[in-house]
């Protein structure tokens, strides 16, 4: 059982069709599946908890979200992860091929998650452009919605055989072929899809309904999510051409601490309401 274990990654075809030179992969698939299930689980509050807005407004909003997320991720990635390189071919940004000795279709690759929930709060900030307080209505029901669909995201690393984790003598390590050095390696990708997709998703959907006030789920989400992916970076392995940013933190782990230092600010001077004294 250990060692079919072990050995999952190099049973896994991460294409599922392939039509001439296109290849498609389950990572696209699972990034299908989380926006569908963000969708849902988000309709689903809408529906049966109090919005306050439209149904067909809600709608509008989740496409910008999707966006946001889409070219912030893409964008982020470019600017966190690869700046050196894409300021160079500038047309592999948003193209999904190589002009480098000829042409040669590639596919995108890479997304930042940092990146993509940048883009998004800049995405619900347009939307709510005219109602700062819409704004923190919108987003605190879309939170625990998110981590559902990340889950699907997460799982689609694995399927990649991408950002798996750093070596390990541990028992359930895995042998990713991906990796040149052939080492038993951390399945991180299933731990984040675990701690920062079923674990959050589960505490975000159980305190839903209690709202303390304007920006509290957005704020619990930034605090659990950064808190929990900064503890699972020291079992991944860094991208290779970054490596550690400062020390032994890793560029993943500095935007984490970014999001819990804005989540602890927003938990102490976003607005509470006021308590009414019994007469």
């Amino acid at each position: 059982m250990k060692e079919f274990w072990q050995h999952i990654p190099e049973k896994i075809n991460p294409v599922f069709l392939s039509l001439g030179p296109l290849d498609l992969r389950y990572y696209g698939m699972m990034y299908v599946l989380a926006i569908i299930t963000g969708y849902f689980l988000f309709l689903y509050r809408v529906k049966r908890e109090s919005f306050p807005y439209p149904e067909k407004k809600a709608e509008d909003f989740f496409l910008w979200m999707v966006i946001g997320v889409i070219l912030g991720g893409r964008l982020g990635y470019v600017l966190f992860y690869g700046f050196d390189y894409y300021i160079q071919h500038p047309l592999e940004i948003f193209l999904p091929f190589q002009f480098e000795g000829g042409v040669t279709y590639t596919g995108i690759t890479g997304m930042s998650y940092h990146g993509g929930l940048a883009g998004a709060v800049l995405a619900a900030l347009w939307f709510c452009r005219k109602s700062i307080p819409s704004f923190w209505t919108y987003v605190d029901y879309l939170m625990p919605c998110i981590p559902a669909g990340y889950t699907f995201g997460r799982i689609g690393n694995f399927l990649n055989g991408e950002l798996f984790g750093r070596v390990t003598s541990a028992p359930w390590g895995m042998y990713f072929p991906a990796d040149p050095l052939g080492k038993l390696r951390h399945p991180s990708q299933l731990y984040e899809a675990f701690f920062e997709g079923v674990l959050l998703f589960v505490i975000l959907w159980s305190i839903r309904k209690k709202n303390l006030f304007p920006g509290f789920l957005f704020s619990v989400y930034l605090l659990g999510y950064g808190f929990v992916r900064f503890f699972i970076e020291f079992t991944r392995e860094p991208d290779a051409h970054i490596g550690f940013v400062f020390g032994s933190l890793t560029m993943g782990q500095i935007l984490c601490l970014g999001m819990i230092f804005i989540a602890v600010l927003f938990l102490i001077f976003l607005p509470k309401p006021q308590k009414t004294k019994a007469s």
